[in-house]
């Protein structure tokens, strides 16, 4: 979650990618899935210094409510277990595999050297909008 911090630029490939999913509310032409993990991951993420020092509390507490709404949340059916660097990503990827997404979107570098698994490409910000662009994929 800490990619998050891109997203208030609006020219990155993160806040592109955020402002075609906003557009659609979620009806776009891709789908946020997240997990219980993933909700509570993320506030706790937005109780960190570097957001409370940018946003108001109840700013925060809106994203977050926005995001568990319009999301799909997924409780993960399968395990994963030892494929990523980190065992809190394990528990990002057996939310996506279950979901049976087509891609997972991370901004972290040793995450992305995975590059896929069951099916699900694991893809950087930039490569996912240019996977958006290349195939056509209209902006939300």
């Amino acid at each position: 979650m800490s990619g998050l911090a891109g997203l208030e630029l609006g020219t990155s490939a993160p806040g592109i990618i955020l402002a075609r999913w906003l557009a659609g509310a979620g009806a776009g032409p891709f789908e946020l899935i997240v997990s219980p993990h993933i909700l509570v991951e993320l506030e706790r993420t937005l109780t960190k210094p570097y957001y409370r020092t940018r946003r108001s509390q109840p700013q925060i507490e809106s994203a977050e409510r926005f995001v568990a709404s319009v999301a799909t949340v997924v409780v993960p059916t399968i395990v994963v277990s030892g494929v990523t660097p980190h065992p809190e990503d394990d528990l990002v990827l057996a939310t996506v595999v279950s979901a049976q997404a087509d891609f997972l979107v991370t901004g972290d570098k040793q995450f992305q050297m995975v590059g896929a698994y069951m099916g699900v490409a694991i893809l950087s910000p930039r490569a996912f909008l240019d996977y958006l662009e290349q195939t056509g994929v209209e902006e939300a």
